[in-house]
């Protein structure tokens, strides 16, 4: 991951992005898509990108080698659940 906050969030906002675009592709070579379940998956990606800039701007005094660790589990975690759910949406 990057080595400041700027290019952590520019970071974050790339992968997210990424997924967004994952969404479009699908919708649009696969129209028959149950599209709630792709609303769903919107919506879960736009909150994470909130949640995980959020958290960067914010970090813990103290543990800060933790706090970072912490974010990086949390963040490959959540992406990795994003693309399962994306899988079956296939």
């Amino acid at each position: 991951m990057a080595k400041n906050r700027r290019n952590l969030k520019k970071f974050v906002n790339y992968i997210t992005s990424e997924l967004l675009a994952e969404i479009y592709y699908i919708q649009y070579y696969n129209p028959d898509v149950d599209k709630q379940q792709l609303n769903e998956v919107f919506t879960r990606i736009a909150k994470a990108q909130n949640e995980f800039v959020s958290r960067i701007s914010h970090t813990e005094p103290g543990n800060v080698k933790g706090f970072y660790k912490k974010l990086k589990s949390d963040f490959n975690t959540e992406v990795s659940e994003i693309i399962d759910q994306l899988n079956t949406l296939n």
